[in-house]
């Protein structure tokens, strides 16, 4: 049988006039309801994190076709305009938060554009959304020593758990960043799967803490919607963001190198 590859969508703002610093990840209202529609009408079955992965793991079957809508950070809009499209249609969704740029009493000040506060996240958690962690500040863990590393996915974790009355079991990496030593601290602080990015459909081989998702911004429009959907064409949808993330790796893996010698010796 066919390994089941799955089509995990990651959305940050929803938004009508977001700021420069989020309208490249952000797509409008109507889009969004209208990528619902879409979902709706191709049959498609939405899924939690946290469903797929069980289902994974128990050896349960998947729907025929299914989907993970997912959101990363905490913006406003996925209160205000996001909830209503899922409702219409019945859909779960996962939501992972970056508790230090939420509004209230965690908040460093950091959020990029209009957020959610508690009392939202609260709401989005009823009405059948998965929260999940995304860190405390939204640093690239792979770049931060093991004492700033646990400080950041134990207060994500903590604040999620006292707002919500249960800790996460879902994790996103901020910026899709990661390595062996960052998914073993997030394995060892509670989170039994996590999301990276990758621009890839997801598949069981991955392993729990490393699966793929494709990004829609903006820009995705309907035809590439449906290709995303249905899985045709991600590698030649996505070849310049994976070219971009290849040279990047390059560079950030010779800073870890740099710190650890200058760590080394001081």
């Amino acid at each position: 049988m066919t390994q089941a590859r799955i089509p995990i969508l990651m959305y940050h703002a929803v938004a009508s006039d977001p700021n420069d610093a989020t309208r490249s990840l952000s797509v409008s209202p109507a889009a969004f309801a209208g990528q619902m529609a879409m979902v709706a009408e191709r049959g498609l079955t939405p899924l939690t994190t946290a469903d797929l992965a069980a289902r994974w793991r128990s050896g349960r079957p998947l729907p025929a076709l299914p989907v993970l809508i997912t959101f990363d950070d905490g913006y406003e809009g996925v209160h205000r305009h996001a909830l209503p499209a899922l409702a219409e249609h019945g859909f779960p969704a996962t939501l992972f938060v970056s508790t230090g740029w939420l509004r209230g009493a965690y908040d460093t000040g950091g959020g990029p554009d209009a957020m959610l506060d508690w009392r939202q996240v609260r709401e989005l958690a009823r009405a059948g959304v998965e929260i999940g962690g995304h860190s405390h500040s939204h640093p690239q863990l792979d770049q931060l020593d093991d004492t700033a590393l646990h400080a950041e996915l134990a207060r994500c974790r903590d604040i999620v758990a006292g707002e919500l009355g249960a800790p996460p079991v879902s994790f996103a990496y901020p910026y899709g960043y990661s390595s062996r030593r960052v998914r073993t601290a997030v394995r060892e602080h509670g989170f039994a799967q996590a999301l990276a990015v990758g621009n890839a459909l997801a598949r069981r081989a991955q392993g729990p803490y490393a699966l793929r998702r494709v990004t829609v911004r903006r820009g995705t429009g309907v035809e590439e919607f449906e290709r995303l959907l249905d899985g045709r064409a991600v590698a030649r949808t996505f070849a310049r963001d994976r070219a971009l993330t290849k040279g990047y790796a390059v560079v950030r893996g010779a800073r870890r190198i740099h710190r650890r010698a200058a760590d080394a010796l001081a």
